[in-house]
């Protein structure tokens, strides 16, 4: 008996082509949502960077003993915009805050809020001292966070309405207002919240209490 030829078109031949169809349908949605995912995520994290929060590594010594080289910080961008929708003074004195080089716009310095715009700050024999409305005679900021006194020829600044006088918590080792003069307040990026690494000095930050505080300083804090 002659053998019967095999049905070219049977069922199985006639799903094929719709089946790879359907995968390739499938996987091209698949791959369509991932992308969408990353897309979104990326601006996500462009708006949490930009409006909210942002990572930053210490380099060098300049805030020794308060941070170290090569912990993790989280740098909050929120709190001085919402400081300013409420009329508060955005920057506090003692807050640590990144900011831009002055030097090379490249790079970041961190550094301690010391002078507030307005104020005239004198560095002499190893003291700050503040001039404010409150002090009109001056008052020695009293700085807890320091080991040592403050090693610098005599500088005597007057701050203008958006301009901070800035200095490292190791004094020996900083490159601060002292040497490039006041910062503008666009100048400061945000200022430091959060350490997240190394795991054994995590922590919220909080902002030392000075004794030349102003009325205003006490209500924003």
């Amino acid at each position: 008996m002659p053998a019967q030829p095999l049905p070219v078109n049977g069922p199985e031949g006639e799903n094929q082509p719709g089946g790879s169809k359907q995968f390739l349908a499938a996987l091209g949605l698949f791959f369509l949502e991932v992308i969408k995912i990353v897309v979104l995520a990326g601006i996500t994290i462009a708006l949490v960077r930009t409006f909210l929060f942002k990572p930053f590594y210490v380099k060098g010594k300049s805030m020794e003993p308060t941070f170290h080289e090569n912990e993790y910080l989280i740098i909050d961008k929120l709190t001085y915009r919402l400081r300013s929708l409420h009329d508060k003074p955005e920057v506090v004195r003692g807050e640590v805050v990144v900011i831009v080089s002055p030097v090379n716009p490249s790079e970041h310095y961190l550094k301690r809020v010391i002078g507030l715009p307005g104020e005239r700050v004198t560095v002499r024999e190893g003291q700050i001292i503040i001039y404010n409305t409150e002090y009109p005679q001056g008052v020695v900021l009293s700085e807890p966070y320091l080991t040592e006194p403050t090693p610098s020829a005599e500088k005597n600044v007057l701050l203008g309405e958006t301009e901070y006088f800035v200095m490292g918590d190791n004094r020996d080792e900083s490159y601060d207002s002292r040497g490039f003069g006041p910062i503008n307040r666009e100048s400061i990026v945000g200022r430091a919240w959060f350490r997240g690494w190394p795991l054994n000095r995590t922590g919220i930050f909080t902002t030392p209490t000075y004794n030349a505080e102003t009325a205003a300083e006490s209500s924003t804090q």
